[in-house]
């Protein structure tokens, strides 16, 4: 009775340590994705911001600017579809489609943003207008703040894709549905850098 009694408690045991090593997977799991939900949320912050500067800048230019309409136009295009793929992204973080189409829209506009500058240089009452450098500074400044937030973005999907991927935590994220996160990367290698506002 007593090594029948001990065999139980061993196979009780192990069983024990088998759900609470379960539970310890599971919410590690979890804890990745709230961290790279949050880091993206980092990138949200400072995309507004820049959406935000974009229409003031185009609004500066336009006085300067008046044969360059066809330029402003595609700008602010490129800034509505950003801000509107940026909120679906924002509104699911670990949708891979909503992360592309964001990353799609950014080169987008940064595509359309440095043709915007590259067009001002031949305007220097633009170049020497105050609110177009404080505007310009404020851009890159936001710009900077952006690739931060989606280096440390980008490090957080990469953990919690590490860890997913990972046996045997692979076994609990397919049961249940822990997808994999997308990387904010720029596609194009031409536009990985942030467009140049300098008008000093």
């Amino acid at each position: 009775m007593s090594g029948t009694l001990l065999s139980l408690l061993i196979v009780v045991g192990i069983f024990l340590i088998l759900i609470f090593y379960a539970i310890s997977i599971y919410n590690g799991l979890v804890a990745l994705r709230n961290r790279f939900k949050n880091a993206f949320a980092q990138i949200d912050v400072q995309l507004k911001r820049r959406y935000d500067l974009i229409p003031n800048l185009v609004e500066v230019a336009k006085g300067y600017m008046k044969h360059e309409r066809e330029t402003l136009e595609a700008v602010i295009q490129a800034r509505n579809a950003a801000a509107n793929a940026e909120k679906k992204a924002a509104a699911n973080p670990d949708d891979p489609s909503a992360i592309k189409g964001l990353i799609g829209a950014e080169t987008a506009l940064t595509g359309a943003m440095g043709r915007f500058f590259a067009l001002s240089e031949a305007y220097p009452d633009l170049k020497a207008n105050q609110n177009m450098m404080q505007l310009t500074e404020e851009l890159t400044s936001t710009e900077n703040r952006v690739a931060f937030a989606r280096q440390a973005y980008n490090d957080s999907v990469m953990n919690y894709n590490t860890r997913r991927e990972q046996f045997p935590a692979v076994i609990f994220a397919n049961l249940f549905a822990f997808q994999p996160a997308t990387l904010f990367e720029i596609e194009d290698p031409g536009e990985r850098a942030a467009p140049k506002v300098s008008f000093t």
